[in-house]
């Protein structure tokens, strides 16, 4: 008790002080911190393996990042979901290790090793204790290039990939999105990545499987990169042994990038009952190797991509028509879309629809003001380098520049080009790529409520997701 009142009678005598110390506004910001990756190591292997080494960070850890040029893009009409099959098998056994010692060999280094598809890319990775950098380089390569298929690992696998497109089918917001990729790419393989096919994934075989990764997988796709602490010279030695002796696979190949739709479309995916309405408003946008990409990915900051975005104080916070709106830049291979996503309550999803395209509409016509774009700027600048400053990060940025054909200048000079993006600027980029007379509009919700609110939008299309 008696320290306690000691303690209070101190705190009493200080508190003056301290509040007469204190400033009353938060110092400004320093100037942007340069963001720096050393050069490292890059060399090709005989059979078209490309390598990236580079030292980096102070934690006695190194990543190894595998990328194959193969994803879901790659998939048939009537296969999709096989790259996410593909992905979920490879660490189910290699010709000379099973799973169990997969796991295992990689947890007594100190880390793991996962595999996953993306739209244009697939992707081996592990982080382990610097001391096995070169023996997790062996691992990856023995994942990537051995997999064994197991029968009874390919049925449960399956299983668990019919179970979780059951359940994405019950989720309304998922239903949204699947709905809007459908309405944004109509054939292309991207309409189907985010549902795909349940017949597909029951007719799948694991026979199917392996000639999907023996038409797709190769050492002239694929690409390495080890980033963190390690010994190079230990670490080029593994590179070679583990993928120097690797042989045919297909060449690199070049998707078809999917044709920009224009106009404004109106989908409606019928949920009776829904007391929220899942909203998507977008359009197709330029990709990463566009001039103004940087100054686009200010702009959607400003508009609907941070919590501070004139979209989300609108509707949020002003309105009050949803809890958790945002929006993004969606990049894959000469390709790109930005989209508003949020769930609305029912009877406000006609107006919660037109803030939206009214915001896009004012921020066309009129530029912001020097200080709301420094703000944005300053959010923009500094989550970038949060995001990046990790060898899994700088990793996987690497190969985000190898995917779009981008030199390592656009990392570095990434945090400079934010802050000289101008207002005009912003003013300019969302007139020219965010136009929101071709928006589409996709809605997850009550029909008997929503139909109406939509129908001064346009045509209004009802539609099912299958």
């Amino acid at each position: 008790m008696l320290r306690t009142l000691l303690f209070s009678a101190l705190l009493a005598l200080a508190g003056p002080a301290l509040a007469q110390g204190f400033p009353s506004t938060p110092p400004e910001p320093g100037p942007p911190l340069p963001f720096e990756i050393p050069e490292g190591t890059t060399f090709a292997l005989d059979n078209g393996v490309d390598v990236t080494l580079v030292p980096y960070g102070s934690l006695p850890k190194a990543d190894v990042y595998a990328v194959v040029r193969v994803g879901n893009v790659d998939e048939a009409p009537d296969e999709t979901g096989r790259a996410d099959l593909l992905t979920s098998l490879l660490t189910e056994g290699t010709t000379s290790r099973s799973a169990e010692q997969i796991a295992r060999e990689a947890a007594e280094m100190g880390g793991s090793v996962s595999a996953g598809a993306g739209l244009d890319q697939t992707f081996v990775t592990g982080r382990v204790l610097s001391e096995f950098t070169p023996d997790l380089v062996r691992l990856v390569g023995d994942v990537l290039r051995n997999p064994a298929f197991p029968e009874d690992a390919f049925e449960r696998v399956q299983r668990d990939a019919l179970r979780g497109a059951a359940v994405a089918r019950s989720q309304p917001g998922t239903l949204a999105q699947a709905a809007f990729y459908e309405t944004l790419y109509g054939d292309h393989p991207y309409a189907q990545v985010i549902l795909p096919d349940t017949e597909d994934i029951e007719a799948a075989t694991v026979d199917g499987v392996r000639q999907f990764y023996e038409a797709n997988v190769g050492p002239q796709r694929t690409r390495l990169y080890v980033v963190g602490q390690f010994d190079e010279d230990a670490v080029e030695a593994a590179v070679r042994e583990a993928f120097g002796d690797w042989s045919g696979g297909p060449g690199m190949s070049q998707p078809t990038p999917p044709e920009a739709q224009s106009g404004r479309r109106v989908v409606l995916v019928d949920q009776p009952g829904a007391a929220q309405s899942n909203v998507y408003v977008g359009l197709p946008t330029i990709d990463p190797s566009a001039e103004d990409y940087v100054a686009l990915q200010v702009t959607n900051a400003l508009l609907g991509g941070s919590f501070g975005s004139r979209i989300t104080r609108n509707i949020r916070e002003d309105k009050g028509y949803t809890y958790s709106p945002g929006s993004s830049v969606s990049a894959r291979y000469r390709d790109a879309f930005w989209a508003e996503q949020a769930a609305v309550v029912t009877p406000q999803t006609g107006p919660a629809i037109s803030e939206i395209l009214y915001e896009i509409d004012s921020l066309a016509t009129t530029a912001p003001s020097a200080d709301e774009l420094e703000g944005i700027q300053n959010y923009l600048a500094g989550t970038f380098v949060l995001q990046n400053s990790s060898a899994g990060g700088i990793a996987s940025y690497l190969a985000f520049l190898d995917l779009h054909g981008l030199d390592r200048d656009y990392l570095e000079d990434y945090v400079e080009r934010v802050y000289a993006v101008t207002p005009e600027d912003v003013r300019r980029v969302t007139e020219e790529y965010l136009g929101a007379d071709d928006t589409a509009i996709v809605v997850v919700g009550d029909r008997s409520v929503v139909e109406e609110q939509l129908a001064p939008f346009g045509g209004v299309q009802i539609t099912t997701v299958q």
